[in-house]
């Protein structure tokens, strides 16, 4: 596992394609923006153990539900 530090602002990028930025960091709370081309999954992980508990912790990315690409 990497563990970055990052600040308000600052990115990180992923391969080629996604990049992951620092929106807002408030309180206990981190808001993250994502860009990714929409062929990539992107999901919370509670929101995965929620609908699928019997996969956690390894969940396919494979998955055909509807609602995940949305994330708020």
């Amino acid at each position: 596992m990497l563990v970055l530090s990052r600040k308000t602002g600052e990115s990180i990028q992923i391969d080629d394609d996604i990049l992951v930025t620092v929106s807002e960091v408030k309180g206990g709370r981190v808001r993250l923006s994502i860009e990714a081309p929409r062929s990539i999954r992107i999901v919370r992980q509670e929101i995965l153990e929620r609908d699928f508990p019997e996969k956690s912790p390894e969940i396919p990315l494979d998955l055909q539900a509807p609602s995940l690409r949305c994330v708020s």
